[in-house]
C-alpha cells in the first residue's frame, strides 16, 4: 500500500516579515510529500508580488517544486477556504501567533475560524524557519475514535517522510473510567489494578492498528505506546510539551458548535495552547 494523502499543499501568503519562512517551509513540505503547493494571497495581484514569490522560492527550482499564486479579493477567511476547496487541496498550512508576555502560542482568529471549518487537514506552525529544523519526535493521539486508524496510518507516513526518528502514540482515557472512589488503600489498589487492566487493553487496541501498517512507514523508526488518564486534549498536549515533541498529530474534530467552544475538549485545548506544531487530520 503506497500513501500519498498531500497530492496539494496550500498556504497562506501575507507579505511580511515571516513571508520566506513560510513559504520555505512549506516549499519542503511540497518536495517531501510530492505535492503541487497552492500559494493563497488575500489581495489583488500585482507584478511586484509574482516577482517576489518567484524570487524567494527560486533556490528550490532545483527539487522540481511545483507552485502556483491564486489571488483573490475578499474576506481572509472566506477566501482562503473557498480556494482550498476549488483548488482541492489536502493540506492548508496556517501559522500561529506567539503570545509574548507568556511565550506561548495560540491560534489567531482567522487561522481558528479556518481550522473550525476547513475541509481538509491543517497544519499549524508556531515558529517557521528558513533553515530546516528537523522533526525528529513525533507524538499522535491514539484515542478510540473512528478516525485514529487513519490518523496513525499517516502519521507514521508523515515521519517516514520527514525522516522522523520516534514516534509516540498517546491513549487519553478519560479518568471516570476506572469507576472507584479512592479512599483508602484497599480502594487505591483496587484503581490501580483497574488502571493497568485498561492500558494493557488500550495497548493491545493500539498494537493493532500499528501492526496492519505497511512495514515500509513502520521501519527504522522507535515506535512508543503512552496510556494517559486525564482531559482528552488537554492531557496530550501537555504531554508533547514535556516530551519536547517537534509535531502532534491529531484527529481533526467532529462539526464543533458554539458550544464546544464555550466549553473547551479536545482539538480546542490544543488551539488554545499550542505545545509544537500541530498536523490536524481530515
Amino acid at each position: 500500500m503506497v500513501l500519498k494523502p498531500f497530492k496539494s499543499i496550500g498556504i497562506g501568503v501575507a507579505f511580511s516579515p515571516t513571508l520566506k519562512a513560510n513559504l520555505y517551509e512549506a516549499a519542503r513540505l511540497s518536495i517531501f510529500f510530492e505535492s503541487k503547493l497552492f500559494l493563497i494571497h488575500v489581495g489583488e495581484a500585482s507584478e511586484d508580488k509574482i516577482n517576489m514569490l518567484h524570487d524567494i522560492l527560486s533556490p528550490f527550482k532545483k527539487d522540481n517544486l511545483t507552485f502556483e499564486a491564486v489571488f483573490k479579493t475578499g474576506k481572509p477567511v472566506n477566501v482562503i477556504l473557498s480556494v482550498a476547496e476549488k483548488k482541492h487541496i489536502d493540506l492548508l498550512i496556517l501559522g500561529a501567533v506567539q503570545r509574548e508576555q507568556f511565550l506561548k502560542y495560540y491560534v489567531g482568529s482567522i487561522a481558528r475560524k479556518i481550522t473550525r471549518q476547513a475541509q481538509c487537514s491543517i497544519l499549524l506552525l508556531i515558529k517557521p524557519a528558513v533553515e530546516r529544523v528537523p522533526c525528529k519526535n513525533i507524538v499522535v493521539n491514539g484515542l478510540e475514535d473512528p478516525k485514529t486508524k487513519n490518523t496513525i496510518t499517516y502519521a507514521f507516513y508523515v515521519a517516514k517522510m520527514l525522516s522522523a526518528e520516534k514516534i509516540t502514540i498517546v491513549e487519553e482515557i478519560k479518568q471516570d473510567t476506572i469507576h472507584v472512589r479512592v479512599d483508602d488503600d484497599k480502594s487505591l489498589r483496587k484503581a490501580n489494578i483497574i488502571k493497568e487492566r485498561i492500558k494493557l487493553r488500550e495497548n493491545s487496541r493500539v498494537n493493532e492498528i500499528v501492526q496492519d501498517i505497511p512495514n515500509t512507514y513502520t521501519d527504522d523508526i522507535a515506535i512508543k505506546s503512552q496510556p494517559i488518564f486525564g482531559k482528552q486534549g488537554y492531557s496530550i498536549g501537555h504531554y508533547a510539551q514535556i516530551t519536547r515533541a517537534d509535531l502532534l498529530v491529531m484527529n481533526a474534530p467532529l462539526k464543533m458548535t458554539f458550544w464546544d467552544r464555550l466549553f473547551p475538549h479536545d482539538i480546542e485545548h490544543i488551539l488554545t495552547e499550542l505545545p509544537t506544531d500541530v498536523l490536524i487530520l481530515q
